[in-house]
């Protein structure tokens, strides 16, 4: 628990204050409104004559912190294409991920993923909902930060414990202690999460909050706005 509050502490610091001058000048060369965004707290890991295009929002974060749900609703709002890389991959390879895990493993599943992250790069105007494990490569990543504004979704240890326990899908979960493994994951996953652009907590707020706040970030940075169909 004290881990948690830590990291969730943690988040909300660096989900409030930009990076470097140099950061602030790639991002403000493509938008007018980009001294609003930072005081409105994104942070940007951009590195110099690296301008991009944010064309695209990506969802990353670890299992069950809402990405495939506030991408859904995220997605409707904007009027942009929604894209899941899990469900790519299935679709893709004709099998479920737990299959994949299974019958080629983890090593095989994540070639995959790379394969997905490749195939995206020409898209625009989509949401795109990651893999918990996607971020933790480094190419993969830095090949959505081409084109994509990317947002980490947040929840501590209890509360991904609480939302993942009674799901039998997850493949990385199908060990003698889960809750452990999970421990362990999230550990060694949350120094990639951290070079998202934004963090935003999902403890104890609903889809339509979190969303609501992605939404803000995303619409500071890129001035985009789309329809404004009605979301449940």
């Amino acid at each position: 628990m004290v881990n948690d509050i830590l990291c969730y502490l943690d988040f909300i610091f660096r989900s409030r204050w930009p990076t470097g001058l140099p950061c602030r000048k790639a991002i403000a060369s493509r938008n007018a409104k980009i001294g609003r965004a930072f005081g409105a707290g994104v942070k940007y890991g951009l590195q110099m004559g690296q301008p991009r295009q944010m064309r695209n929002l990506a969802l990353i974060g670890f299992m069950a912190t809402g990405k495939s749900s506030v991408g859904r609703w995220l997605a409707r709002r904007l009027g942009f294409e929604f894209v899941d890389t899990d469900t790519l991959i299935e679709t893709r390879c004709k099998r479920r991920i737990s299959e994949i895990f299974e019958q080629e493993g983890e090593a095989k599943f994540r070639e995959y993923e790379r394969d997905a992250v490749r195939e995206l790069a020409g898209l625009s105007r989509a949401v795109i909902s990651t893999g918990g494990g996607l971020a933790a490569n480094e190419d993969s990543l830095e090949r959505l930060k081409e084109h994509c504004l990317i947002v980490c979704l947040w929840a501590g240890e209890e509360t991904i414990w609480r939302r993942a326990s009674h799901n039998t899908h997850r493949p990385l979960l199908q060990d003698a202690d889960p809750r452990q493994r999970i421990q362990t994951l999230l550990s060694a996953r949350t120094p990639f999460y951290r070079q998202a652009d934004v963090m935003v907590t999902t403890d104890f707020r609903s889809v339509k909050q979190v969303a609501e706040h992605v939404l803000h970030e995303f619409m500071l940075v890129t001035g985009e706005s789309g329809p404004v169909p009605p979301v449940k």
